[in-house]
């Protein structure tokens, strides 16, 4: 959570996170597009190549802080 490995992260990671939180997600082209109900940014992500964007990582951080989301969500 501290942001010294965002631009180390690899998108399927990242994703597998946002799944197992709670969201759902869907696909159109290199986008993938993740909702959840009780949260009301839409996460929209892109790979560079196998690593999740460092911008996108921290968007992702700040989410999980101001939601408080994997405090009792993930399973």
């Amino acid at each position: 959570m501290s942001g010294n490995s965002d631009a180390n992260i690899e998108f399927l990671h990242l994703c597998q996170l946002l799944r197992r939180l709670g969201f759902d997600e869907r696909e159109r082209g290199s986008h993938h597009i993740f909702t959840r109900s009780d949260v009301d940014e839409i996460l929209n992500l892109q790979p560079k190549g196998s690593k999740a964007k460092p911008y996108q990582v921290n968007q992702v951080r700040n989410l999980m802080l101001k939601y408080r989301l994997g405090e009792t969500d993930v399973d």
